[in-house]
């Protein structure tokens, strides 16, 4: 049994859980799994799956942060924090010159302003609809009957993008069936539909400064249409990111916890 000490962070989302260990020098390995209807079996299974994956146990690890939706549901960690938080200090760890973040997760988005330091200067959450989500993009997808990398790809190969008016998930799924109905594209529906929810996060980064050194976050960030349409819209390319965007809040919590866990180690 290896007897090193290392830290976790969990990053419990609506879709996805993320788990990502650490050591003092160095991340060790992570995993992404789907999110249970009981989150906290989700946070669980995730950190059972990594320590298994790299041969630890329970014992070896020293300190746990959470974050995420589905932090305050389980009883393992140690600290939680607000995802936010995570999302910065994992981007900055990462690379520190990132001076604003947008993270499009599977219920929520967000834009963030960073300081020099790295620390949240200010940001823009919406919470509150599902327009602009990762579950909004599966539901167009659905609609269309494409797979969601089909669905990514064709935003850059559309020539005249689809007006998509509507910024509620239920009205916006009826004005894409009334679309394809009306003989318009995949193809061009979709390259709409990427440029809308372009517009809609990216006046939050506009409202909040945010012009260039950009880290594009979450799980959306995977798809390339997105990207493109996004850094389209504000004029700029993101900073390309040397890990998988989908981990940057679980990084962070890892982060977090080994700071943590070193400060109360030193405080014995």
């Amino acid at each position: 049994m290896n007897e090193k000490k290392i830290y976790a962070g969990i990053d419990i989302g609506s879709m996805t859980t993320k788990c990502v260990l650490m050591d003092d020098d160095k991340l060790i390995d992570h995993v992404v799994i789907q999110t249970d209807s009981a989150p906290q079996v989700s946070g669980v299974n995730a950190l059972e799956a990594v320590l298994s994956k790299n041969g630890f146990d329970k014992s070896s690890v020293s300190y746990i942060v959470g974050t995420g939706y589905g932090r305050i549901s389980i009883d393992i960690f140690d600290h939680t924090a607000t995802e936010l938080t995570c999302h910065a200090k994992g981007v900055i760890y990462i690379n520190p010159d990132v001076s604003g973040i947008i993270d499009i997760g599977g219920q929520d988005s967000k834009a963030m302003k960073l300081k020099a330091d790295g620390s949240i200067m200010d940001f823009v959450l919406n919470d509150r609809c599902a327009a602009g989500t990762g579950r909004f993009l599966e539901v167009m997808a659905r609609a269309l009957k494409l797979e969601m990398d089909e669905f990514g790809s064709f935003y850059e190969k559309s020539d005249k993008p689809c007006a998509i008016n509507s910024t509620c998930i239920v009205f916006a799924e009826s004005e894409v069936i009334s679309l394809a109905a009306q003989g318009e594209s995949k193809t061009d529906i979709t390259a709409g539909l990427h440029q809308s929810i372009a517009k809609r996060v990216g006046n939050m980064a506009k409202r909040l400064g945010i012009g260039s050194s950009i880290a594009f976050v979450g799980g959306v960030a995977k798809n390339r249409g997105m990207r493109k349409a996004l850094e389209d819209y504000l004029g700029t390319e993101f900073i390309t990111l040397s890990i998988d965007p989908q981990i940057t809040g679980a990084i962070g919590a890892a982060v977090m916890a080994k700071e943590r866990g070193l400060k109360e180690q030193k405080a014995v």
